[in-house]
């Protein structure tokens, strides 16, 4: 039989009564992802999903890489299938794990009866496989309680399956399940790990950037692209939106004090990101906002920026310190692009001394010299959309 994969469920085996349309999305989410690999067979079986190619031009390797990215898998094995019985059974493991079993110091066999048809249990499989491997690879050390490595064998209802350890899925629910959010995308290392996180939780991502060319260049703007289209990987596809943000920042530096023009153009930001959201159906904001990193991050200043808001605003980093976010940032892969340096519009008409702990009716007051309305429009007509998608 071919070669196959076996992705386990993380918690929607704790769903209840709505537990199929997490199933559903979920073996949906992982046929779009596998769809430029090949033909494969996916199907839904006690809390596993079968992967299985369905003939030998599917790419397996790109199509292992991309089931590590589904949100809702908790740990997947590549494995081989072979017919319930114990000598087909060792034959496969010989076949297909003795060249990694004769690279151990030490191995253990776990087995699992799904069927209980089966004659043999769970305790008996793993010791007949395991007495068998033990003559057959005298230099390997049988250790059942601390092994280098685990041959495991599960027996389910359509055949045997043979693997070595699980590897790590990611976890999460499916995308899809959680409603739709608007990720307000900067070019640091921040906000693409905050959408991550809440993409992770089953939300459709869509992202709004703000561009203040010619303060910041087009390379700025082709790298924050970028970052959307590596967090496609996990996220699945979206639009970005691009939002000229020129004239508000001018605005801002000609009308308002230098104190609080970092805070004002958050403020801006959070009025337009809502309505773009909004169009796109989102339900939510999403920042990369970190208590206390910088001086707009202040437990008051948050709460003079989302003054402006009526839906909620979620920022999945806000308790984590800047190494763990950069950890997160590695893994996904967005940490050597968000370092690239071409600076986004944040970084514009910084003032030298920001207030730390501002006064929502001074903002109010400094914002009565704008015409706030019309700069919002002005910039959301000005909005470019671009769709983007994962390419690898």
């Amino acid at each position: 039989m071919n070669e196959l994969f076996l992705l386990k469920l993380g918690e929607i085996v704790l769903k209840g009564q709505n537990r199929r349309s997490f199933e559903k999305q979920l073996t949906s989410n992982i046929a779009r992802r596998l769809r430029g690999y090949g033909d494969f067979q996916i199907s839904l079986v006690q809390s596993t999903v079968y992967v299985e190619p369905e003939n030998e031009d599917c790419d397996l390797d790109a199509a292992w890489d991309a089931c590590g990215a589904v949100f809702g898998v908790v740990s997947r094995n590549r494995c081989r299938a072979c017919e319930k019985d114990m000598d087909r059974i060792f034959d496969t493991v010989l076949d297909y794990l003795g060249d990694e079993l004769t690279t151990q110091s030490s191995f253990k066999v776990e087995s699992k009866r799904s069927d209980k048809r089966f004659p043999l249990n769970s305790i008996q499989i793993s010791q007949d496989i395991g007495g068998r491997l033990a003559d057959a690879f005298p230099q390997v050390k049988v250790d059942v309680h601390h092994p280098a490595y685990t041959v495991m064998v599960e027996v389910r209802e359509k055949a045997a399956y043979v693997h070595g350890p699980a590897v790590p899925g990611a976890g999460g629910l499916p995308t899809g399940m959680g409603n739709k959010a608007a990720v307000l995308l900067s070019g640091g290392i921040d906000s693409p790990v905050a959408g991550y996180m809440m993409a992770k939780r089953g939300m459709e991502i869509e992202c709004v950037h703000f561009f203040s060319y010619p303060y910041t260049s087009l390379r700025a703007k082709e790298k924050v692209l970028e970052l959307a289209r590596l967090m496609c990987k996990y996220c699945g596809r979206m639009t970005v939106d691009v939002v000229g943000f020129t004239e508000i920042q001018e605005a801002i530096r000609d009308q308002c004090p230098e104190e609080y023009f970092t805070l004002i153009m958050r403020r801006f930001m959070m009025r337009i990101a809502q309505r773009i959201g909004q169009d796109h159906g989102c339900r939510c904001l999403v920042t990369g906002e970190s208590l206390g990193q910088v001086a707009s991050q202040t437990m008051e200043a948050i709460c003079v920026t989302d003054a402006v808001c009526e839906i909620p605003v979620f920022r999945p980093a806000i308790g984590l310190d800047k190494e763990e976010i950069v950890t997160i940032a590695r893994r996904i892969g967005t940490m050597e692009t968000s370092i690239l340096p071409y600076e986004d519009c944040c970084t514009v008409f910084t003032p030298k001394h920001p207030k730390t702990k501002p006064n929502l009716q001074i903002v109010m007051e400094a914002e009565q010299n704008m015409d706030v309305e019309g700069l919002i429009a002005r910039a959301i007509e000005s909005t470019e959309k671009v769709t983007v998608k994962y390419y690898g």
